[in-house]
């Protein structure tokens, strides 16, 4: 029997909402066998990170290659790289790989604390994205990349055009924070969708944007073209979020049992 393969390259969050931890529930989720390679360790719950730590270049690099050379990896996401040197290991690894790769480029925890350097930004940008299928930045990601202020769906619109120049085949602009409706922009190529979802009032949330980039990389791994897999991804991050559980003292995390039950 073959089954869809999902690969995590990201920061492991202890209390279970955010990083490789979600998104391995995520791939689970979509029936996608969930593959994870470490690059940071984090000290953080529901309120906040309080330490950081990352693992060695060599023992990055050394995961990847075990993963890459025995799984037939159908769909590839990365999240918390931490710094330069590491974005540079893992780009290094994954352009001699023709397999989709969704980029989630997280710089800023949700708490305010910091996830990437500066020069881990520029590699980023310069080595990364290059390579990504899909690059799916927040507002304040999609203003740093784009080097625009980002604060209405117009902006979203222009910023998505910036960072596609960067060399993503696509990119979607995540408008959760902004005012009214929850509108992302998705950029595929030169089609641009807006993909509007009525919000949905949890209070604070802890993961969303994990969860999100780690659905969408689930469902290109089982096949599903680009739109869909966004669609898809879109409508169990919704009902992830109606379901959030107060777990802890400060944000929720989403609820990825949804499409489970």
């Amino acid at each position: 029997m073959n089954v869809p393969i999902a690969l995590s390259v990201a920061g492991s969050d202890p209390s279970g909402g955010a990083g490789i931890q979600a998104d391995l529930k995520t791939f689970a989720a979509f029936e996608v066998y969930g593959a994870a390679v470490l690059t940071c360790c984090t000290a953080q719950n529901t309120t906040g990170v309080f330490a950081t730590g990352e693992l060695p270049l060599d023992l990055v690099a050394a995961q990847l290659d075990a993963v890459l050379d025995d799984l037939a990896v159908g769909a590839i996401k990365t999240g918390m790289l931490g710094r330069a040197a590491i974005v540079d290991v893992v780009a290094q690894r994954l352009a001699r790989r023709a397999i989709p790769l969704v980029v989630d480029p997280v710089m800023v925890a949700t708490s305010g604390d910091l996830l990437l350097t500066a020069d881990g930004v520029a590699a980023l940008r310069e080595r990364l994205l290059p390579l990504a299928r899909l690059v799916t930045p927040n507002l304040a990601e999609a203003a740093v990349l784009a080097g625009r202020d980002v604060r209405t769906l117009a902006d979203m619109r222009e910023a998505a055009r910036c960072i596609r120049d960067l060399g993503p085949r696509a990119v979607l602009v995540k408008g959760g924070h902004l005012a009214g409706a929850a509108c992302d922009v998705l950029l595929d190529g030169d089609d641009l969708h807006e993909l509007a979802t009525a919000r949905v009032d949890a209070g604070p949330l802890h993961g969303s944007g994990c969860t999100l980039a780690a659905a969408i990389c689930a469902a290109l791994a089982r096949g599903d073209a680009l739109p869909d897999a966004v669609a898809a991804a879109k409508r169990f991050v919704h009902e992830a979020i109606r379901g959030a559980l107060a777990v802890g003292r400060g944000a929720r995390p989403l609820d990825h049992r949804v499409r489970v039950r």
